[in-house]
């Protein structure tokens, strides 16, 4: 049955395929798709059953042995490093080819040339970030000043390229098949793309929205509704911590002119408010065992095949598991014989903009302090699939890449905005997890973490000698307070970076007296920090309800801290919805029965939880979308990017001034409060469930709100999951919502016998017809773990199949 229901939902998904070709004047070759010796049938298999027992690989040392568990993950036993990555990438390419080199194509602006030129804004946007121009510089500096680095990154390469050359067209994966390419050779190039592609993902900036707020609501406004400080700000670094440096001095210049420009174009995409990460790590002091514990749970679009690909690496000298990124080497977040460690995003501005003033239209030179000097062009070719190449010309400048200009989304002639953005400079951030998967105590850590510079992320640490750690890393620019916060002018040497705060002076802690270590994407140091932190997208909800559960537990287990992984209690709930309920004054007169009566007790009586079965989360998200809509949406200017209050704010300003101006809606001849918007709000509400319910049988949470793991291409939708049965949401710690969640769970022990756990919506494979391929899925959204306990060479419990590689 279950292949018979695979190949139906293919042939749907092959017709969408062929539809999409067809936009493109290129339909794929059918008759090989429907050959049952090459085409789509080849692909109603599981990797188990096409196992082998020995590969030959040409340039090993030595034998290295691949033995899989019944869960497809991959534990690797090589005597030597470069055996292990040559084998990792021969291994990882078995299984997550297509996805590689899809996702490195996205970021090199490349995917055009398989779907043709419905991606091609999509494609100059990643040339014209400068993504492939990173991936360049750092490859420049890798083959300058690494030569281990590179050394492992090319064994890893040629792996990869070794399963390619192999590859025949009935194991072809079955996207090539549909979108009718083939894969291209691996390379170190393309390891480094994909590291810049997640630093592209992980990184926002909001200086352009916020020269329109600027421009819109001054100063004085701007700093009331959107404060670098929130007022319960529970920061990552304890607000009780001591800073023992003497910073490096910062000179803020006097009378400051920024750019009066209101920007009138779509800006880059920006992370989702109340989406990110969590991690955390307790001290023995805090834990029934007496020994760290540690849980890390990265928040990431749900996608398949799954971002994540879980294996062990083991050499004589070291053996680490986790999850690793297919096409970059080692373990990314994961543990190894002394300590393990996770990564959230630390939400920081390292992207600047800067307006740039050319002589001439011919765009050669430009103004930098009042004197004209040499900028250079970077001339970029797109293939499109089925039509003539595109040819883009993209001027860099100092700062960085011009990416908007009247050529690319800019709508004047004097829209020229450069991007100084960390990313492009030089950088090894692949050495940081090569040196984290054989660290043995703090001082490696924080050695490892001497080469990270972006994306900026928080490092969680524990080891099994007892330390538990947190710092904030990357390169932060050295700034004077509000920099980067708006467009800067690129002709006044006032708005350069003054330099980089050096790594010691970073936020970190060691050991704090409180127990534990924790961060959730939440501002990462209280006001005594000596450094100016400032970000647009800072969380408000998830890191509270974290921190006040670890400061209130004790004996702390391992099924405590997946518990708390998976914890749908709604904080922003649990602070506005009282306030709503009393403001709207309801009429308790009201026939219970009626529809208005029969929400608001159910409101009135809900305990905050977002369990999947529970209907109240859907009224209340509902009744507070209205309300933020009604209280906001005035703002919205058609083409004026602006970042609307977050909805901490918004909270705020009800609570205490509900009969603020900003409540008001200028359309209409009288003043409205809060509490007017509040009743509007209940009765859109009303509205809005009495056609639902005509349309769906139930308003559960899970049925709302329709958790959807999508498969990269979204038009393959026959390889997605939707409707999955989960609770949680955005804001809240398990911060499972439409498209967005835990893309990776893990639990660790670092005990005398470390014990694991973990988790991820997925599975192994990158075959949709593998039962590998989304196998994890429904444990994952119920919240249970796999074991995930090193294995020895010599243990044979739930093994699937053994392979061999040898010259």
């Amino acid at each position: 049955m279950r292949y018979i229901g695979f190949l139906i939902t293919l042939i749907i998904t092959a017709s969408l395929g062929v539809v999409l070709s067809i936009s493109i004047n290129s339909i794929p070759p059918l008759g090989i798709l429907l050959d049952p010796h090459h085409g789509f049938w080849q692909h109603a298999y599981s990797e188990d059953a096409l196992a082998q027992e020995s590969i030959a690989l040409k340039n090993l040392k030595g034998t290295v042995e691949v033995v899989y568990d019944e869960h497809l993950i991959p534990h690797i036993f090589a005597e030597n490093d470069e055996d292990l990555y040559r084998v990792q990438g021969y291994v990882t390419a078995q299984h997550r080819l297509w996805q590689m080199e899809f996702q490195t194509m996205a970021a090199s602006g490349r995917i055009s040339e398989i779907v043709g030129d419905i991606a091609l804004d999509i494609d100059r946007m990643a040339r014209r970030k400068g993504l492939p121009y990173a991936a360049e510089v750092a490859m420049q500096y890798l083959e300058k000043n690494e030569p281990e680095t590179i050394r492992l990154v090319e064994a890893y390469a040629d792996g990869v390229n070794q399963y390619i050359d192999n590859l025949s067209i009935a194991r072809l994966p079955l996207e090539y098949k549909i979108l009718n390419y083939r894969p291209e050779s691996w390379s170190a190039y393309k390891s480094m793309l994909l590291l810049k592609y997640m630093a592209d993902m992980l990184v926002g900036d909001r200086d352009l929205e916020f020269t329109n707020l600027r421009n819109m609501l001054g100063s004085t406004v701007l700093g009331k509704l959107y404060p670098d400080f929130p007022r319960d700000n529970d920061p990552i670094i304890e607000a009780s911590k001591i800073w023992d440096f003497e910073p490096l001095p910062v000179s803020q210049p006097q009378g400051i002119q920024y750019p009066k420009d209101s920007i009138s174009f779509e800006n880059l995409t920006q992370p989702v408010e109340g989406t990110g990460s969590n991690n955390w790590a307790v001290h023995g002091s805090k834990t029934a065992s007496g020994s760290p514990i540690l849980a890390n749970d990265p928040h990431l679009s749900l996608n398949l095949p799954s971002i994540w690909y879980s294996l062990q690496l083991s050499t004589p000298d070291h053996t680490v598991k986790g999850a690793s990124l297919p096409g970059a080497l080692g373990i990314i977040s994961g543990f190894n014989e002394h300590i393990a460690w996770g990564v959230t995003n630390a939400t920081r501005d390292t992207r600047d903009w800067y307006k740039i003033t050319f002589k001439d239209g011919n765009r050669a030179e430009y103004l930098y302090n009042d004197r004209y000097i040499q900028s250079t062009f970077r001339i970029e070719t797109f293939k499109i699939k089925g039509q003539e190449d595109f040819i883009d010309t993209i001027v860099y400048t100092h700062h960085g890449p011009i990416v908007f200009d009247k050529s690319f989304r800019g709508d004047r002639s004097d829209v020229n905005y450069a991007l100084r953005w960390t990313a492009h400079m030089e950088s090894n951030e692949q050495r940081t997890f090569l040196e984290l998967n054989k660290a043995k105590d703090h001082d490696d850590y924080i050695e490892a973490l001497n080469h990270y510079t972006s994306p900026a992320q928080n490092f969680v640490f524990a080891s099994k000698s007892g330390d538990i750690a947190m710092k904030v890393q990357g390169r932060f620019p050295l700034k004077w307070a509000q920099q980067g916060k708006f467009l800067m002018d690129g002709n006044d040497p006032a708005y350069e970076w003054q330099g980089f705060i050096p790594n010691e002076h970073n936020p970190a802690t060691l050991n704090p007296a409180r127990g534990y270590v924790s961060s959730a994407n939440q501002h990462p140091v209280d006001p005594s920090y000596p450094y100016f932190v400032f970000d647009g997208s800072y969380e408000h909800y998830r890191n509270r309800r974290l921190n006040s559960r670890l400061e209130e537990m004790q004996a702390i287990t391992i099924e405590d801290m997946q518990q708390l992984q998976f914890d749908n209690f709604n904080l922003h709930a649990a602070e506005a919805l009282p306030i709503m309920l009393n403001l709207l004054d309801f009429d308790e007169s009201t026939d219970p029965d009626s529809e208005d009566a029969r929400y608001f007790y159910q409101l009135a009586e809900w305990n905050f939880y977002t369990h999947p079965n529970q209907t109240e989360p859907t009224l209340f998200q509902v009744w507070w979308d209205k309300f933020y809509e009604l209280t906001w949406d005035k703002w919205k200017k058609e083409n004026h990017p602006i970042l609307l209050p977050n909805k901490y704010q918004t909270t705020l300003l009800l609570a205490e001034e509900p009969e603020s101006e900003f409540f008001d809606k200028p359309e209409t001849p009288q003043i409205e409060s809060g509490a007017d918007l509040v009743k509007e709000a209940y009765k859109e509400l009303i509205s809005f469930m009495k056609v639902w319910n005509e349309e769906n049988e139930e308003y559960s949470w899970a049925t709302y709100k329709n958790t959807t793991v999508q498969h990269l291409v979204p038009n393959f939708k026959s390889f997605s999951r939707s409707g999955v049965y989960t609770g949680g949401g955005a804001g809240i710690l398990n911060a499972t919502s439409s498209r967005h969640g835990a893309s990776w769970r893990m639990v660790v022990e670092m005990g005398d016998q470390i014990k694991a756990y973990g988790i991820y919506p997925g599975g192994q494979s990158g075959n949709p017809g593998s039962k590998f391929y989304d196998h994890f899925l429904k444990t994952w959204a119920i919240g249970s773990y796999a074991n995930f306990d090193l294995r020895t060479k010599n243990s044979r419990e739930g093994i699937l199949f053994t392979t061999k590689f040898s010259k």
